[in-house]
């Protein structure tokens, strides 16, 4: 009876259209009045714990250092790299694209602004050369979902936090996933590459110039991954870094950042992070209520036929995060989800980094599904194509990266391995 109810008000207040935040804590005191123990003072402090937390300060400082990439010329730049190494390749503007996903989800971990830039900057590009527009906007909305994936990713401390598991180390596993998932779209894309004519090849000291210009965007990563692995500081720290280095780069290397872009950089900032503190901080109300209602213990009950088999078990979760990343975002997914599943996981003897890695992951995939794809969104609004086209676009890729999800469910190793190798365990 718990379960329908939480069910019921949650998917009632997500149909009708009410914001996830209200919604959780909906939910949460619905469940209050069911158990007949209202109590202003419950959700008064349940907001205030779910925020007080001081690793979620590592958002805000990715969120602006992202910004500050993409209006500062980091991001351009980025770009340009890769371009001037394959772009003469038949379909080297797919590759670019790819590449420059790839590098730009290590430096902010923001799906949406990551996409954003890209599209600005590639599609109009890839339309020139004669791309199809539909295919170009599913290959750029693919290399997107990289970003949560990643390190740093916002998503991972989101997880990190309401699983209680290392960030630290959920950022060391996402690096060997997040580029398998560039290889993958890269052979996806290699099928047709070959039909697209080839850019003017670009020289030696046209390479050897872009190189240069993009290095100092190319150590931000080399810098926050070899603090993880060091230990010399945590996620938090990194956030701030981040923001830091992004801001000297921006302002006295590349000169192309103003007052008035920083002004615009914090207030995004400021907009985003409310939106994810909000949800976190209404995500414990119904947190708490769920704990004291003993939907956990329910829901482990009910799947317990499947503890002994943990690779089933997993593969179920799995089909239900691809079903709720069609109508939900990542966010509010790990937030409802996780607090129920993690006691569930832990009986089964599943690794827990695994477990979060793969749930960011398939969320992941559902940011590029519809009907909601709220990255496919973005770069439909970017490029002006409709969004019943934009999803035509993404089918091949969005299939191939659900046959690399299951590879790693079937071969937890490909995870757990290089986790192992980099952390000495």
């Amino acid at each position: 009876m718990t379960v329908a109810i939480f069910l019921a008000i949650l998917l009632t207040s997500v149909i009708i259209g009410i914001p996830i935040a209200f919604s959780l804590l909906m939910c949460g005191l619905g469940l209050m009045w069911y158990l007949d123990m209202f109590d202003p003072q419950i959700v008064a402090q349940s907001l205030i714990n779910g925020a007080d937390n001081f690793t979620l300060l590592a958002i805000p400082f990715f969120v602006f250092a992202g910004d500050v990439m993409n209006v500062g010329g980091m991001a351009k730049r980025l770009v340009d790299l890769p371009m001037k190494l394959v772009g003469h390749k038949a379909g080297g503007l797919g590759y670019v694209v790819i590449i420059a996903a790839v590098i730009m989800a290590s430096l902010s971990g923001s799906p949406a602004a990551d996409t954003a830039a890209i599209a600005a900057i590639m599609f109009p590009m890839m339309s020139s050369a004669g791309y199809p527009k539909e295919g170009s906007v599913g290959l750029i909305a693919s290399g997107g979902i990289i970003a949560p994936i990643i390190p740093p990713s916002i998503p991972f401390i989101v997880i990190g936090v309401t699983a209680s598991v290392s960030i630290s180390q959920l950022f060391l596993a996402g690096i060997v996933p997040g580029v398998l998932m560039g290889v993958t779209l890269c052979l996806v894309w290699s099928f047709r590459a070959r039909k697209f004519a080839a850019a003017k090849k670009a020289t030696g000291a046209e390479i050897w110039a872009s190189f240069k210009s993009s290095v100092w965007a190319l150590m931000l990563p080399v810098i926050i991954i070899g603090g993880f692995k060091t230990g010399v500081f945590t996620p938090t720290e990194a956030g701030a870094i981040a923001s830091v280095y992004a801001l000297l780069v921006s302002i006295f290397v590349y000169r192309e950042l103003t007052l008035k872009s920083i002004y615009r950089c914090l207030l995004n900032t400021v907009k985003t992070t409310a939106v994810i503190m909000l949800m976190v901080a209404a995500a414990q109300v119904s947190a708490y209520l769920m704990t004291v209602a003993d939907l956990p213990l329910m829901v482990t009950e009910l799947l317990k036929p499947m503890i002994g088999h943990p690779t089933l078990l997993m593969a179920l979760i799995l089909a239900l995060l691809l079903v709720m990343g069609m109508v939900l975002d990542l966010i509010p997914i790990v937030l409802i989800l996780v607090p129920v599943l993690m006691p569930l996981v832990q009986a089964a003897g599943i690794n827990e980094i695994y477990f979060c890695v793969m749930f960011i992951i398939c969320c992941a995939i559902g940011l590029i599904t519809p009907p909601v794809g709220n990255v496919l969104n973005v770069v439909s609004s970017v490029t002006r194509v409709p969004f019943e086209r934009s999803a035509a676009g993404i089918l091949p890729y969005a299939g191939a990266l659900v046959v690399l999800m299951f590879l790693m469910l079937i071969f937890p190793e490909i995870i757990i391995g290089p986790l192992e190798f980099m952390t000495g365990k």
